[in-house]
């Protein structure tokens, strides 16, 4: 199954690296990697990227491609977590992303068949919620507004507008952005000691190093795979149906939409990756043919996206004790925003710049209340999936503590725990 995308984005191949000398590698090869390396580029600083398959493969492929500072709750969740400041600092950073994307776009010229539309949450239930929403926006510069009417094709509730966001074709923007920058595909980072990175080629090594591979592929330290999980979601590209803008639904049974061309591309289905529900693609196609019963499929996939605790992306230091590793990850579902974001702050830490949103979106950063919850849901579906899946024996679980975390070896490999209870 090949997304909407897989055909339209024209990308000349890449050689493997060997061993080399840089100023700054770049591991991954997906927007948020290609981002990274065109802005320090622009920056004036010299950067490698590096990436285990080809470029623009994996997430990127598959995102619905909204530009938008409308990501989902999110200002009303951080609000109540964090404050009004922060909140502030998550909407201008968004919206810098949003204009970068305009201004590259526009002086380059690029052919991606960009729009301006207005996005919409909407609801069939919960129209407090999006009042909330609306609350926490106010003062932050957007054009939002609660309207009861809009062109979805099933009765709503209430829908929370906000205009003057945008669409793209992710890929022919890509295939334009790469033409000039240091790419080097079927190079895989294995791990990162010191300055020094092996490859399945080779060894990199470089004054500084960003990590953008979508999932950390270093467990310790920083421990990413404690700090958020991962959620599939469907898509399929409709034929005959159209729409106009674009539309995310906030209630438990939702749909995506957005229009590309003369389609629509309508997603939903999500779940926790792991719990694998029965039949997501059959229920998506009912539920696209009772909304648009003349459509034709024209083709389908799934995508899979990193989620952490406080809904807020991990961008910075990679841990305390690697202060020259940065990392780009945890975007939420919101992979077009927040790797301009991860662009734009990374190119500032990395040339020693003051960016003023730098620390909202820390790694290190911890609020208790805002984490907790979702810390422990996390930790236990990590830990009953590595114990599934490795078969960990008990003499292994005693080691730690109750209510305790710990690292434990199984075979040559760490592996962190939490013991919940006496019993193994």
């Amino acid at each position: 199954m090949q997304s909407v995308w897989a055909e339209s984005g024209k990308f000349k191949s890449h050689d493997r690296l060997g061993d080399a000398n840089t100023d700054v590698l770049v591991i991954g090869g997906g927007i948020a990697g290609i981002l990274i390396a065109k802005l320090l580029k622009e920056s004036g600083t010299d950067a490698i990227l590096i990436e285990k398959n080809k470029i623009a493969g994996g997430v990127t492929k598959n995102t619905t491609a909204k530009i938008t500072c409308q990501h989902d709750l999110i200002y009303d969740r951080i609000y109540k977590n964090f404050g009004h400041e922060a909140t502030e600092k998550y909407a201008a950073a968004n919206l810098q992303a949003l204009n970068k994307y305009r201004e590259i776009i526009a002086r380059e010229n690029i052919d991606c068949a960009f729009e301006n539309i207005s996005t919409f949450l909407y609801t069939k239930e919960n129209e407090q919620k999006l009042i909330d929403e609306q609350h926490a926006m106010q003062g932050l510069g957007f054009q939002s507004a609660l309207v009861a009417q809009t062109e979805l094709p099933f009765p709503i509730q209430a829908a929370l507008e906000l205009k003057d966001q945008a669409q793209f074709n992710p890929l022919m923007f890509l295939s334009e952005l790469t033409t000039d920058l240091k790419i080097y595909e079927d190079t895989q980072a294995l791990s990162i000691f010191g300055n020094e990175v092996t490859t399945n080629n080779g060894k990199i090594k470089a004054k500084k190093i960003i990590v953008a591979t979508h999932f950390p592929f270093i467990n310790n330290p920083g421990y990413y795979f404690m700090r958020q999980h991962q959620e599939r979601s469907y898509v399929m590209a409709l034929d005959n149906a159209t729409i106009k803008n674009a539309y995310l639904g906030i209630d438990d049974e939702y749909y995506s939409l957005r229009s590309y061309g003369d389609k629509i591309l309508f997603g939903g289905m999500g779940h926790r990756t792991g719990e694998s529900p029965q039949d997501c693609y059959d229920r998506l196609q009912a539920a696209a043919k009772s909304c648009y019963p003349n459509s034709q499929i024209n083709c389908m996939w799934s995508a899979q996206d990193c989620m952490t605790h406080d809904g807020i992306p991990y961008i910075g230091n990679y841990a305390t004790s690697l202060d020259h590793v940065y990392v780009a990850t945890g975007f939420n579902k919101w992979g077009m925003t927040s790797s301009m974001v991860s662009a734009i702050i990374l190119t500032d830490l990395i040339n020693e710049k003051q960016n003023e949103f730098a620390d909202l979106f820390s790694p290190s950063r911890m609020n208790f209340l805002a984490s907790a919850k979702n810390l422990v849901v996390d930790g236990l579906e990590t830990i009953s999936g590595l114990a599934n899946r490795l078969e960990l024996p008990n003499e292994k679980l005693l080691e730690v503590e109750v209510s305790k975390g710990g690292i434990v070896m199984h075979g040559d490999e760490k592996i962190g725990i939490y013991r919940q209870s006496e019993n193994v």
